[in-house]
């Protein structure tokens, strides 16, 4: 699906008058367009510009609302594609910043936040024929005298992960078995593998890697949207024998009907989708429709914390486990965050969930996240881990940083590096 991706960010900064507080927020492509994205973005933050920041920080609900009203934004959208993407780099420096002046990491904040205060920070418009406000506020207040047992607990254990670095494609046989062993012996229990090139090459691959991991671990299998719903249901009924726990994205991201098809031909095979899902809207119809095992949330592609919210409350009323996709420019480094509040004051559980891990390109980040034993090690650090060093901005900001100074002879084409 995605053969020549280039990892880059449109990456916003809200500077403050006092140099020492900022917010820093970013939105995930990969490659050429990302110029447009960073435009977006410019646009999206205006009605922040002069704002007191004690105002932002105060009421993060209202500024969703306000940025989310720009009604000529909102007729390029609505609420998806390039607009939301960018909407999304633009709120979560708002909530990077709102963080940052709290003295808490972005989970602690909102884990602090009252029943009512997070449903007034959610968006549940659209969804009130799927839940209420009263059954969301209601839903975190049974959960709310367990959240520092919940917190006690993943200060022991952290939150599970699940690793992709070791099934991509172009992996030979010989560098999977590999990667596979290594792992499992760094205490990975669920390990994703690629497929939807080739069949043949799929049951190849797959059989390498059940014998790799043994039969007590999980396998996952991510098509990326390559197969039509007959096609995925063949296929994914053909590698059945390797007890995949779930086929992600196995069509098209819009067609729910399809997963709901797929759903019903390949269990006791898990369904799980959400990376390229548009909104919150999009997931009401997956969760509500019993198209989908396992909701992946992202942090980029959703409208940050405010809309990412409402999908979690959905999913917790429903009875959907939350794996979120990660990978990418700084999506490992939000996604622990919503996973460790989920956890800690919408689901309550960890039955079913893990959240997904790739090791690359952290070292761009002020506060990298760190996975220990399979398990990312809750953040510390105020804020929302989504700040760069400058070094690294000033390297790769295109089209004057260093990296592209030097490329001039072999330049990409615009976009393809951090904006």
């Amino acid at each position: 699906m995605h053969r020549d991706g280039d990892h880059s960010a449109a990456y916003v900064v809200l500077r403050t008058d006092d140099p020492e507080l900022s917010g820093h927020g970013l939105t995930f492509t990969i490659g050429r367009g990302n110029d447009l994205a960073a435009e977006a973005a410019r646009q999206q933050a205006r009605p922040l510009l002069g704002r007191r920041v004690d105002d932002l920080a105060a009421d993060p609900g209202a500024v969703y609302r306000t940025l989310t009203a720009d009604t000529q934004l909102r007729w390029l959208g609505p609420e998806k594609g390039l607009v939301h993407l960018s909407l999304a780099a633009v709120l979560n420096a708002v909530w990077d910043l709102a963080a940052r002046r709290a003295g808490k990491p972005l989970w602690r904040l909102l884990t602090d936040m009252s029943p009512t205060q997070l449903v007034d920070v959610a968006d549940l418009r659209y969804l009130s024929d799927a839940i209420t406000r009263q059954e969301a506020i209601e839903l975190l207040s049974r959960l709310a005298p367990g959240r520092y047992e919940r917190i006690a607990t993943l200060e022991r254990t952290g939150y599970p992960a699940y690793t992709t670095s070791a099934g991509w494609l172009g992996h030979d046989d010989a560098k999977l078995r590999r990667l596979c062993q290594e792992a499992i012996d760094a205490g990975y229990r669920h390990i994703k593998l690629k497929v939807g090139a080739s069949l043949a090459d799929d049951v190849r691959r797959c059989r390498i890697v059940r014998e790799a991991i043994g039969p007590q671990c999980d396998l996952m299998i991510d098509a990326n949207q390559v197969w039509d719903v007959p096609q995925a249901i063949e296929w994914v009924q053909a590698l059945a024998e390797f007890r995949p726990l779930w086929i992600e994205e196995p069509t098209s991201p819009d067609d729910i009907l399809g997963h709901a098809k797929i759903r019903s031909e390949v269990a006791p095979i898990g369904v799980a989708t959400g990376e390229h899902a548009h909104n919150r809207v999009m997931f009401k119809q997956l969760i509500v429709a019993g198209a989908i095992d396992y909701c992946q949330i992202d942090a980029c592609r959703l409208a940050s914390v405010n809309e990412n919210l409402a999908v979690l409350l959905l999913a917790a009323k429903y009875g959907v486990p939350v794996c979120p996709h990660a990978g990418g420019v700084g999506l490992c480094e939000m996604v622990q965050h919503l996973s460790v509040f989920d956890y800690v004051a919408v689901s309550g559980s960890l039955h079913n969930r893990v959240t997904e891990y790739v090791d690359h390109l952290h070292e761009h980040f002020v506060d990298p996240c760190v996975v220990r034993d399979a398990a990312y090690v809750l953040p510390a650090a105020p804020g929302y881990s989504t700040r760069m060093h400058e070094a690294s901005v000033a390297r790769y900001r295109y089209p004057d940083g260093a990296y592209w100074r030097a490329a001039a002879g072999d330049r990409p084409s615009p976009g393809t590096s951090a904006s």
